[in-house]
């Protein structure tokens, strides 16, 4: 486990989000090369600064070095998008800590549903939303007819004492 980690609410403009998402999409496109969004994975920064959303940062001292979003999908449905870890540090648990960072949130904004999608050829993220407790269902929204998806879910307790825009996480 990274000691020294801390994981931080933070602004889906800034330039270590901007910096995070974008070797993500590099990782993804090299992945999948016959998506021509460059692994954007159908996220936006707006997509993080709506009503019901959040964006964090994982920190290791002052570097940055794993991010994750939360979007609205509908009433009491989140998605989780752009969680990545600098492959420098994984298999550290950070990844892990974001999920819970990101349920953390999601329960705080009242959301009972969490949903996200992963790629075939992510074995360890399969993995690891099934260690999460996340289940596979059928493929969602712009991902219904990709063979290349894997969407799961996972249902969750809402809590108002829950992670709240601007709180950090050790």
């Amino acid at each position: 486990m990274a000691d020294g980690l801390e994981i931080r609410a933070a602004d889906p403009f800034s330039a270590e989000a901007a910096l995070l998402c974008t070797r993500l999409s590099s990782e993804l496109a090299v992945m999948y090369p016959e998506y021509i969004d460059a692994g954007a994975g159908d996220f936006r920064p707006e997509d993080a600064a709506v009503p019901g959303s959040a964006f964090l940062i994982a920190w290791l001292g002052d570097q940055p070095v794993g991010c994750a979003a939360l979007r609205p999908m509908a009433p009491g449905i989140a998605e989780f998008k752009r969680l990545y870890v600098e492959p420098r540090v994984r298999r550290q648990g950070i990844a892990g800590r974001l999920v819970v960072a990101l349920e953390l949130a999601a329960r705080g904004l009242g959301y009972t549903t969490v949903r996200l999608e992963t790629g075939v050829r992510q074995p360890g993220s399969i993995r690891a939303c099934e260690s999460a407790g996340f289940r596979r269902i059928a493929n969602y929204g712009i991902y219904i007819d990709n063979p290349l998806s894997l969407c799961f879910e996972k249902t969750i307790t809402p809590s108002p004492a829950g992670f709240a825009a601007g709180q950090s996480q050790s």
